[in-house]
């Protein structure tokens, strides 16, 4: 009997298996966008079990348990790693045809070499041979990197974050992987909590050494923080936020807004939206001052449940795809930049396929011959983290843009398994282009396409960040 994960796995036909095999398969990994610990890397921490590994922090597998009546204790309480794992072995064979039930048997067949199907008949044995292997040096953090070939990662990393554990990587010479850490400012443009507001200002003020009372003084010391991260490698930005706001604002406005906020005021929405533009604003020209890439992840509406986020807080597992309108505000953005000569690489994220169509159309508006690819559309983020939803993000790409020249895939995830995700996406990639060839929609030249797989997969992304 044939093992589900095998050579040819998604591989439809003979020229997709030439494409992923000659030239797909061996290309390194370049993962620009992670939630990884760098303390980890820095570590090279060693797992002790599986469920570790593979179930902390993974709302994906969450919601997936949650969905099939697991308890809540067995996804964020406090039981044994043994009966967490033992709970998402009785989910897995519920999870057919939601890409949860793909990863899962790459992960065991490639980073441990295990073919068996997960679930609760065999879930004693694979979390025992696992173990036994998670032991071993070879399975330590830095190996498991090696042993995916990973050359790149960036993480994602707060301005107030003192990057030490960044620091202490670039000083190891023999750490195997190039880490780079990414400057997510998400929290100095959340205005509306007032309270929470605060608290990060003041963290902003000790990590700057700079007073923040008025917006000016917040501005020196982004800058300040940001010359910081530069100091130590970080080539990208990344903001994730609800979506692009189009509203006028001045200079007067803003200040009054913030010096509110700053001294206990609420701010309305119509201020906070004002407030987050402007910022926003002033860091898309910090990064083009730098040579930085910006990436913005928009349109996902976050924290739904209520009663679950004030018992677990963010990134839990109670996010879904938002639907406000984008278009004319996200066009007005870039072009203010552009009008001032400031509008660095960009890639833009959007949650909801809804949106593929309008950034597929949106970045040719800004593409100026500088780069290849300056404005990207980013890979199928999220809930379009998923065959159908690849397929149809590079559809659209191919039809309105230049796949070619597309920076390919990323995992953002906090687990050092994922990062097959990268295999599960050329394989999908190579097919797709396979099936062209085959059905005579694209000509049978393997040195132009099989140089754009590897192009895809590795070099633009190399080439676009200046890794």
């Amino acid at each position: 009997m044939k093992t589900f994960i095998h050579e040819n796995f998604l591989l439809e036909n003979k020229t997709a298996e030439k494409l992923y095999h000659e030239y797909a398969k061996s290309m390194p990994i370049i993962d620009f966008h992670t939630h990884l610990p760098p303390d980890e890397i820095a570590t090279d921490k060693q797992f002790k079990n599986l469920a570790e590994i593979w179930l902390g922090g993974d709302h994906y597998k969450w919601r997936a348990m949650r969905t099939n009546g697991v308890p809540e204790k067995y996804c964020t309480g406090n039981v044994k790693d043994f009966e967490k794992f033992m709970k998402w072995a009785e989910t897995v064979p519920h999870t057919m045809r939601n890409p949860l039930y793909h990863w899962t048997h790459m992960e065991l067949k490639q980073s441990f070499g295990i073919e068996k199907l997960l679930n609760p008949e065999t879930a004693e044995e694979i979390y025992e041979e696992a173990n036994n292997k998670l032991q071993q040096k070879e399975y330590s953090t830095l190996n498991l990197l090696r042993k995916w070939d990973v050359e790149t990662v960036c993480t994602t990393d707060d301005p107030v974050d003192n990057l030490k554990e960044h620091q202490k990587i670039r000083d190891n010479s023999n750490i195997p992987v190039n880490v780079y850490p990414t400057w997510r400012p998400d929290k100095v443009l959340a205005i509306q909590n007032i309270d929470d507001f605060n608290n990060y200002i003041d963290k902003l003020e000790k990590a700057s050494e700079v007073s923040i009372n008025n917006f000016e003084q917040l501005m020196t010391a982004l800058r300040k923080r940001h010359d910081f991260f530069d100091s130590i490698g970080c080539k990208s930005s990344d903001h994730g936020i609800d979506t692009f706001y189009d509203c006028d604002y001045t200079e007067s406005e803003i200040t009054g807004i913030f010096n509110n906020a700053r001294s206990g005021k609420p701010v309305t929405t119509e201020q906070a939206r004002k407030y987050q533009m402007a910022l926003l604003h002033e860091l898309a020209v910090m990064n083009h001052e730098k040579g930085w890439v910006q990436q913005f992840h928009y349109g996902a509406m976050r924290n739904n449940n209520t009663r679950m986020y004030e018992k677990l807080g963010r990134d839990t597992g109670f996010d879904s795809i938002g639907d406000q309108p984008v278009a004319h505000a996200m066009s007005r953005f870039f072009d203010n930049l552009d009008m001032q000569d400031k509008l660095t690489r960009t890639i833009i994220y959007n949650i909801n396929p809804n949106d593929n169509e309008v950034i597929g159309s949106m970045i040719g508006n800004f593409q100026d011959g500088s780069v290849p690819g300056k404005m990207q559309m980013g890979p199928a983020w999220w809930f379009n983290d998923n065959i159908r939803g690849m397929e149809i993000q590079m559809d659209v790409l191919s039809n309105l843009g230049l796949l070619s020249r597309f920076v390919g895939m990323l995992t953002d995830s906090r687990s050092f398994l994922s990062f097959s995700r990268h295999d599960y996406f050329r394989r999908i990639l190579c097919n797709m282009l396979g099936r062209d060839i085959e059905n005579g929609l694209l000509p049978e030249d393997y040195d132009f396409i099989g140089q754009m797989v590897k192009n895809i997969c590795y070099h633009n992304a190399k080439d676009y960040f200046k890794f």
